[in-house]
């Protein structure tokens, strides 16, 4: 769901079923995700890569590679690192919806039903609260899955990086 920052309070900007978990380290060395390391020099898709976390074993630092979550000038930003490896696990999904800024809005019922807040983080909802909004998802968006709809919000900006403080960019 969007937040107020990006003015998509209520919208659904990605929707995807877990279907498969592993280790940032299984993530860093798998094959089929090399291409989601970022490239900063590269184009802005290659820019925003996810694939930034690997460390030597479980009692060394985890490394951090120049990405949008880095410092400026390409070095670990502390915050990052520790938010984001905060549970050692990468979510794939090879069922999912990406909206970006063509987000849907999702009816204000729904959302009460789900008892969803706007804030930052991950919510969990169990099946019971989410049996509305699945239907409502489903009835909406029955062209298939694993498409993508429109571009993120601040694509425009892949060259900035995530302060690690909220979800500021500089």
């Amino acid at each position: 769901m969007g937040g107020a920052r990006l003015k998509a309070t209520g919208r659904c900007i990605y929707a995807m079923r877990i279907t498969e978990t592993m280790t940032f380290n299984d993530y860093w060395t798998d094959t089929r995700f090399l291409d989601k390391r970022p490239v900063r020099t590269g184009s802005s898709t290659m820019m925003v890569g996810d694939n930034i976390y690997h460390r030597d074993d479980t009692d060394t630092p985890w490394q951090q590679i120049d990405s949008h979550h880095s410092n400026p000038d390409g070095t670990i930003n502390p915050l990052n690192v520790d938010k984001d490896t905060s549970a050692d696990r990468v979510l794939i999904s090879r069922d999912f919806y990406y909206f970006g800024k063509a987000a849907p809005l999702v009816p204000k019922a729904i959302l009460q039903g789900l008892g969803y807040k706007n804030g930052i983080g991950h919510r969990k909802f169990n099946s019971g609260q989410s049996e509305a909004f699945l239907v409502w998802f489903r009835n909406e968006h029955r062209r298939g899955h694993n498409y993508v709809v429109g571009d993120p919000f601040d694509f425009e900006q892949t060259d900035k990086r995530y302060s690690g403080k909220g979800s500021s960019l500089r």
